[in-house]
């Protein structure tokens, strides 16, 4: 994976910049699944559904370069850096999940990769398939305050996901929050940066969310799909890192 990552950054067409990648493993037995249900969609997948036979649940998480979330920092719309790193990012989880599945393939296992976005329900906002819950059973990381997801290279990045017949040793959960509000209630960086009333205090309104990503993905409208925002993770102390562990 950081192979495939680092060779597709060396591309002159491509402007965007990663870290090395996470990875994690999910039992598609866990318990944890068909709460799914309850915490994401009604109609949420499990793992058997979309590829009978399967053993495991790969999630991944690809890592900005700190320059993108700094590009980030304030304004009323998402930086363009930002904006394209989305874009480029979106792709680079597609191309990586086909490699990956291709792989195993090969190797005489069965796998199916799942789009890294835009298969959600608009009128609902819930997705048949949430990478972030995901890979939270899979032991990846930590949900904030923000409702993103914070992994110990921080929360500025993207999620992937992989379904395979291949048998691979789970991942422990994390047995404490990563983020700092919810472990002691000393930080609300995240809503300090959202300007515009998605999130607050009382909590998190996904719907008003969503207005401001359709707004960015107007205002990026030359980029193709950019419906993203991305203030309340930029440049606070879950952006990079795990901050339970500073």
């Amino acid at each position: 994976m950081k192979a495939f990552v680092q060779k597709r950054q060396r591309q002159p067409s491509v402007e965007s910049r990663w870290k090395a990648p996470l990875l994690a493993v999910a039992d598609p037995g866990d318990s944890l699944f068909p709460r799914l249900r309850q915490w994401a969609s009604p109609t949420h997948a499990m793992p058997q559904d979309l590829l009978p036979g399967v053993r495991s649940v790969i999630t991944f998480f690809i890592p900005f370069d700190e320059r993108i979330p700094r590009s980030n920092r304030g304004g009323q719309f998402s930086s363009k850096t930002w904006a394209k790193a989305y874009v480029a990012t979106n792709t680079l989880i597609a191309e990586l999940g086909q490699f990956l599945a291709e792989n195993l393939q090969r190797a005489g296992y069965r796998a199916v990769a799942l789009p890294p976005t835009h298969n959600y329900n608009r009128l609902t906002l819930t997705s048949d398939w949430s990478h972030k819950h995901v890979a939270y059973i899979a032991g990846l990381g930590d949900f904030g305050f923000h409702h993103l997801f914070i992994t110990e290279k921080g929360c500025c990045g993207r999620l992937g996901s992989i379904l395979t017949t291949l048998s691979l040793e789970p991942t422990r959960r994390p047995g404490t929050p990563f983020c700092l509000y919810k472990r002691d209630g000393s930080c609300l960086k995240c809503v300090d940066h959202c300007s515009f009333g998605a999130l607050k205090p009382t909590g998190y309104d996904p719907f008003r969310c969503s207005e401001v990503c359709d707004e960015n993905d107007r205002y990026h409208h030359d980029l193709g799909s950019t419906a993203v925002c991305g203030k309340c993770a930029c440049v606070v102390p879950c952006s990079f890192t795990n901050p339970a562990k500073m």
